[in-house]
């Protein structure tokens, strides 16, 4: 009988995810909150399905009951996440919240299975994350003078940058963090949020020449400072956002056209200038050739995905752990080994439908500094992504990010959540943006029309009779 619930547990848990995420699509047919609120109900029944029928699994395979443990806890969290959030702020977006609880609960799931130490280690350091983001909506509704520091900002993230170029820990021949106290920061994550706050800051009012030529010497000194620190992957992160960003602001292709001739002649440069670049594209050119040391990582995870199919080997089925740093660059390849392809499709698909309703939220907002903070990080977001996940299964070289909210990695889990309640609060502002705005009664517009246009004329006569000759 346990053996029958192990297996079919897989194919439950393929087929709830795919159910997931024709909702997160189904949400756009509506145009408002109250029509969707069956499909966040049954969204949130679908991720709770999936949290227990995998973590039955893992108890049941290792016979450890730890995981029973780990998995109250992190329903408790769950549960009060998608309903003090709510409680708090009435008019939060439901997809996203949804959402973000999902992707934290997969990688709970991925995470306990690969480690359960750093499983929990994970859970607090979210748990953290939570109760600083749950700030950021008011203070967006609040504050209207963040727009005056765009500049501090640049400066503030360039010395961030510098810090760990300077005092930064080696790590794979990068200088990605320092550690204070026994914890470790990577400050070019939070600097990513600066960043964007800077440019939104700067081109939301004037993007005269003069102020792009300043805006792209603070935007190279960022990126410069994380290549002399070899931290190319997110060198390139903030590089397409601030090409985006000038394009979304200026709406001339020019700069688009400009900024991939620029990366093209970069990426050469870097190529030339850099050997553990030059043995990353080797290893993404022939992997196999090299598959005892430059392909390793990249076959092993190649091997993983398929040896997944579509349904997976189930938890604690595959061998994620032969691929380095599986729980924080790879864990997309785990997740499709052990969850199966199509569970990995639809994860990609999920932050996709995020993506989107960024972009929504985006393009309603009037004020035009929020609508390009809202745009930057949407484009950070989805961007982080492709690189991860490209990759992973081969598509680009590997670029050594995380997947957000997924992988392990406490500046990354942290600065996400904080991304997404931006996100929130820009979305809670446009509300109260709306319901401020005075909307006329179409009702008596159209049963009085022939009433208001003659007590108009009524009224012009008057107006004529009483006015004195000129």
């Amino acid at each position: 009988m346990q053996q029958y619930i192990i297996e079919l547990s897989k194919y439950f848990i393929a087929i709830f995810m795919a159910l997931y995420t024709y909702e997160c699509f189904a949400v756009f047919r509506f145009k408002d909150e109250r029509s969707r609120r069956g499909i966040y109900t049954r969204q949130s029944l679908l991720l709770f399905l999936m949290q227990f029928l995998s973590y039955v699994t893992l108890a049941l395979k290792s016979g450890k009951i730890e995981y029973l443990f780990f998995y109250a806890f992190v329903q408790l969290f769950l549960f009060s996440t998608l309903t003090l959030v709510r409680m708090i702020y009435e008019r939060v977006n439901r997809l996203l919240l949804n959402n973000m609880c999902l992707l934290l609960g997969i990688g709970f799931i991925i995470l306990s299975r690969l480690s359960f130490h750093k499983a929990v280690k994970q859970f607090i350091i979210v748990l953290i994350s939570l109760a600083l983001a749950l700030i950021i909506p008011y203070a967006i509704c609040k504050l209207n003078c963040v727009r005056r520091y765009g500049w501090l900002f640049a400066f503030a993230g360039i010395a961030a940058l510098s810090v760990v170029l300077i005092l930064g820990q080696v790590t794979h021949g990068s200088k990605l963090a320092f550690t204070i106290a026994g914890i470790s920061f990577q400050p070019s994550e939070f600097v990513k949020l600066l960043f964007v706050f800077f440019l939104a800051a700067v081109l939301w009012e004037e993007t005269s020449l003069k102020t792009l030529s300043l805006t792209a010497l603070a935007a190279g000194a960022h990126v410069l400072v994380l290549v002399l620190s070899k931290d190319l992957g997110s060198a390139l992160i903030f590089f397409v956002a601030y090409i985006f960003l000038v394009f979304l602001a200026t709406e001339q292709y020019r700069y688009l056209l400009i900024g991939t001739v620029a990366a093209c002649v970069f990426s050469v440069i870097a190529y030339q200038l850099f050997e553990h670049i030059r043995i990353r594209v080797l290893a993404w050119q022939d992997p196999w050739t090299y598959i005892d040391n430059q392909g390793y990582q990249i076959t092993q995870s190649l091997f993983a995905i398929g040896s997944g199919n579509w349904f997976g080997m189930g938890l604690l089925g595959g061998t994620p752990g032969t691929i380095p740093y599986v729980e924080a660059d790879f864990i997309f390849s785990a997740i499709c080994e052990e969850l199966g392809v199509i569970f990995g499709m639809c994860l990609i698909l999920v932050c996709i439908s995020c993506f989107i309703m960024m972009m929504n939220i985006a393009v309603r907002l009037k004020d035009k500094f929020y609508r390009l903070v809202a745009l930057g990080l949407g484009i950070m977001y989805v961007f982080q992504i492709f690189l991860t996940i490209g990759g992973g299964i081969k598509f680009i070289p590997l670029t050594g990010v995380t997947l957000p909210f997924v992988s392990y990695g406490g500046s990354s889990v942290l600065t996400t959540m904080l991304l997404f309640f931006i996100i929130q609060g820009l979305y809670i502002r446009r509300q109260q943006e709306g319901g401020n705005r005075r909307v006329p009664d179409k009702t008596r517009q159209n049963t009085q029309p022939d009433r208001t246009r003659e007590e108009g004329s009524a009224d012009e006569t008057a107006f004529r009779q009483e006015r004195p000759p000129q």
